[in-house]
């Protein structure tokens, strides 16, 4: 019994781009980039500045503590100081639903909103932010309810009275709507102009930035706060910021039709029933346990969080399972990312570049690092850099070509660096910052290295995570804080910030920072 139903790439790239009118006739005419926005606040050219960095947040209060408004509340004092927030994605938990942007985003960042202190007030879709928000989506950001479920859950009732459950699942009626909800909460929704002229219209009020690839989205804080697409860069302090879509190029390639193959398949479809099982297990364990006790309470925080990490892992096996479809990767979008860095490499202005999405492709939490989706987004990002290499030659001056990258998906908090992988994304420091809400993952028994082909490609660095067992189990929740410091080869200073659950209390605490 599936909990989630995953959108086909093909159907995610094309409702996305509906609903920015992608390469409208009425934007081409006014050579408006769809990528590109400027973050108009007044301070983008200092070039020292700091900004946060949350990810896999859209939870609601887990039994009694609501460990994403902890972690919005840790950040409280480093907000004078921090220009932006980026999100890594997985806005919303479970299925992205528009009914849950209300208790799972605006109430928990309220400070960050224009009326915030009226959060009630506040629709999901009308969001303006006094303090930049800008997010990637997440998978959740897409997962829709599958139909017997979609048919039987109506308003906002709890998916668990229909599987006679305690676990509280996060769920609407429907869920994201193939993303829709993501997309009336962040994206600029052109789909809702329908005549031309008011379309026009609010392309001339709204981008009127120009830039050396035309005109673009002008992001202005506290009164129009959209972003042109799913993907898109920025620069800011002569740091180029490119946020990905790693949802439309994380598909694996299809099992091939060998004897290999077809053994492969039945393992994995073994592999899946077993996981079916356990999720079942777990499902009528928690019919017998007291939410209102503060033990069982956390025993069902345990198993929620055993639940999600199996669906996932279920989800990972029925792409790899999907052979009757064509493997479908977001060329379009890789192709822009090549370009844009090559460009990026080639401007003299730039000093440094960050990219952030929400798959990580280097991570050592317990199930991630052997999902074929891991390997897919691996490898693809891979051959984006190898390309750009090829390109930029020795104008890199023996610097890695992005000083680093941000990620999410994994619910923990990591810093990586890669080693000699063979390709062009070596000696690379990546931070994955997955866990400001959502069930807490441990790190994976085999450690912090990283073999591909019995090859050392990477090493953890840090990781924050669930840790202990029965009364001295620690939930280490988490963000960051980063500040980019110095002139052209800028220095990246991380500050994680934790607030820890441990024996039901909150004890809020900084890691030591680290320079990258």
């Amino acid at each position: 019994m599936k909990l989630v139903s995953d959108p086909a790439i093909a159907d995610k790239i094309r409702k996305m781009n509906q609903r920015v009118r992608w390469q409208d006739p009425i934007i081409v005419e006014r050579g408006i980039d769809q990528t590109q926005l400027v973050l108009d606040d007044g301070s983008s050219d200092e070039p020292e500045f700091s900004f946060l960095v949350v990810g896999d947040s859209g939870s609601g209060g887990h039994r009694g503590h609501n460990p994403q408004r902890q972690v919005a509340e840790l950040m409280q004092p480093h907000c004078q100081e921090c220009r932006f927030m980026l999100h890594t994605g997985d806005v919303i938990y479970l299925v992205g639903s528009k009914e849950y942007y209300q208790e799972n985003f605006i109430k928990p960042y309220r400070e960050f909103l224009l009326g915030g202190e009226h959060p009630k007030r506040i629709a999901y879709d009308r969001m303006i932010f006094k303090r930049p928000i800008l997010p990637v989506p997440g998978n959740h950001d897409y997962y829709d309810l599958p139909l017997v479920f979609g048919l039987v859950s109506f308003a906002t009732m709890p998916l668990r009275r229909l599987l006679g459950s305690q676990l509280d699942l996060d769920v609407g009626a429907h869920g994201s709507w193939q993303g829709d909800a993501y997309a009336k909460a962040f994206l600029d929704y052109l789909k809702a102009f329908m005549l031309p002229g008011d379309l026009a219209r609010h392309l001339d009020e709204h981008y009127t930035a120009k830039t050396d690839t035309g005109r673009c989205l002008r992001y202005e804080p506290g009164r129009f706060t959209r972003l042109p697409n799913r993907y898109y860069t920025f620069r800011y302090g002569g740091i180029d910021f490119f946020a990905l879509d790693s949802n439309t190029f994380n598909d694996p390639p299809p099992l091939p039709a060998t004897k290999e193959g077809d053994a492969e398949r039945k393992q994995l479809e073994v592999r899946r029933d077993e996981l079916e099982q356990q999720k079942m297990q777990y499902m009528e364990q928690s019919a017998n346990l007291n939410p209102d006790n503060p033990h069982e309470a956390e025993q069902l925080d345990d198993m929620h969080q055993r639940v999600s990490q199996i669906e996932e892992m279920i989800v990972d096996i029925d792409k790899q399972l999907a052979t009757d479809e064509k493997t479908v990767t977001d060329t379009d979008q890789l192709q822009w990312l090549k370009q844009r860095l090559i460009e990026s490499w080639h401007t003299a202005d730039v000093r440094g570049r960050v990219i952030y999405f929400h798959h990580p492709p280097y991570v050592t939490e317990a199930t991630k690092w052997q999902q074929a989706q891991t390997l897919a987004v691996r490898n693809r990002l891979r051959e984006v850099l190898n390309a750009v290499a090829k390109v930029v030659g020795s104008k890199t001056g023996g610097r890695s070509l992005v000083d680093l990258v941000l990620n999410g998906h994994a619910h923990c908090l990591e810093h990586l660096e890669t080693m000699d992988t063979g390709g062009a994304d070596s000696h690379i420091h990546s931070i994955v910052c997955g866990g400001s809400g959502y069930s807490l993952r441990r790190q994976r028994t085999e450690g912090a290295d990283l073999m591909e082909n019995q090859k050392l490609v990477a090493r953890s660095h840090l990781f924050i995570g669930r840790n202990g067992q029965g009364s001295q189990k620690r939930r280490p929740y988490s963000c960051l804080r980063i500040d980019v410091k110095g002139d052209r080869n800028p220095k990246f200073i991380i500050r994680p910030l934790v607030a820890e659950w441990y024996q039901r209390q909150w004890h809020n605490y900084e890691v030591e920072p680290f320079t990258i």
